[in-house]
């Protein structure tokens, strides 16, 4: 028996079995850095946004980062898996191959096979252990491999209702706020319907919107990558604009409580800063979203919608100071994951992504 290779081997095991534990099954986040997960994201999304930048189509590089999600997660999935089988194949040939064989030649490739078939319960037959140290490694890798697919079968619905309640809340911000949504044109809407009472209760649903993408996001970090069924839309994009849209609110607009909106301004704030921090340290970029000029003008339009800030003369400094609780995390958000920040305005001319439909599609020139 090779000591030092079963204790090699019984490390692997150790490492693989602690990273899918802390990945699937642990309803926290992990601070460590040494994690397999973490490194292989880290890595493989380095590589794919790199192959990304090359395509200049914007659609096509959409198309081709949206693919990253899925494809990481049944990557993962499978080096798990692999490195679970090789795992045990060591530790058989670190008690000398004890293996029966129908071709009679025994070496490490045969202990792969068997670790192989056993571990995904196929139960051939044709290499059988001989020994009992050897029958006992057998039957806590087949014991394994059940339960290594029984928590991948339990794990993948819960991803995708995750993702599924995401996009519902992204969907319905479409005609709320626009195609790609922002704060003004928000408040723009249910100004001009005469319905900013019914923004309250808005924020009510995006408070809640907001701590499921936190509580979702740390727990299995993958949604993170995952791109949203919709054009110029994202959920990080969805979050900035609740910030946005709350951040203006907080400083002070006629017919929505201060209070209400701070509540959900929170909510997201901690989404955002938790999510920056533990996915895209802030690196100190500084990024202007709303320099001076911008602000006024924002100022100006919002005095013609009829909703003014309050204390004008003080408004651009408390808003600023709102910003900065957020902006840098969702900035290094966005440089991270190739999604496009919303502007504080909509786009001229700009048309919402349900008019777009060939139901009904609608001219350009159309608004809501």
């Amino acid at each position: 028996m090779n000591i030092l290779l079963s204790i090699v081997s019984l490390l692997v095991l150790y490492i693989i079995l602690q990273d899918a534990f802390e990945t699937i099954v642990l309803p926290r986040r992990v601070t460590r850095r040494f994690r397999l997960a973490r490194i292989y994201y880290f890595m493989s999304w380095n590589l794919w946004s790199w192959a990304a930048k090359k395509i200049h189509t914007e659609s096509r590089r959409e198309n081709f980062l949206s693919y990253y999600g899925p494809l990481s997660l049944l990557i993962l999935l499978i080096i798990w898996a692999l490195g679970l089988v090789f795992a045990f194949a060591l530790l058989q040939g670190s008690f000398g191959s004890e293996m029966l064989a129908t071709t009679g030649n025994v070496n490490f490739g045969t202990d792969f096979y068997m670790s192989g078939t056993t571990f995904f319960t196929l139960g051939l037959g044709d290499v059988v252990p001989r020994t009992a140290l050897a029958r006992v490694a057998t039957v806590v890798e087949a014991g394994t491999g059940l339960g290594f697919f029984a928590l991948v079968i339990g794990y993948l619905p819960v991803i995708y209702q995750s993702f599924s309640r995401r996009e519902v809340g992204i969907s319905m911000m479409d005609a709320h706020a626009g195609s790609p949504p922002s704060a003004l044109e928000l408040l723009r809407r249910h100004r001009r319907g005469d319905v900013m009472s019914e923004l309250i209760e808005h924020l009510h649903d995006w408070e809640n919107w907001c701590g499921e993408i936190l509580e979702s996001h740390l727990s299995y970090p993958v949604l993170m990558y995952y791109r949203s069924q919709h054009d110029r839309q994202s959920w990080l994009a969805a979050l900035t604009t609740i910030l946005d849209a709350t951040a203006l609110l907080v400083i002070g607009i006629d017919g929505v409580p201060e209070q209400a909106a701070w509540f959900s301004f929170a909510i997201a704030t901690h989404a955002a800063v938790d999510l920056g921090q533990i996915f895209a340290d802030p690196d100190g970029t500084t990024i202007d979203r709303l320099p001076p000029a911008d602000f006024a003008k924002l100022q100006e339009q919002l005095t013609a919608l009829g909703i003014p800030l309050h204390d004008e003369d003080t408004a651009e400094e408390r808003l600023r100071e709102l910003r900065q609780k957020y902006e840098p995390y969702v900035i290094s958000l966005s440089q991270r994951l190739h999604m496009p920040l919303p502007g504080w305005f909509a786009e001229i001319g700009n048309i919402d992504d349900w008019q777009t439909s060939r139901w009904g599609h609608e001219s350009k020139s159309a608004s809501v």
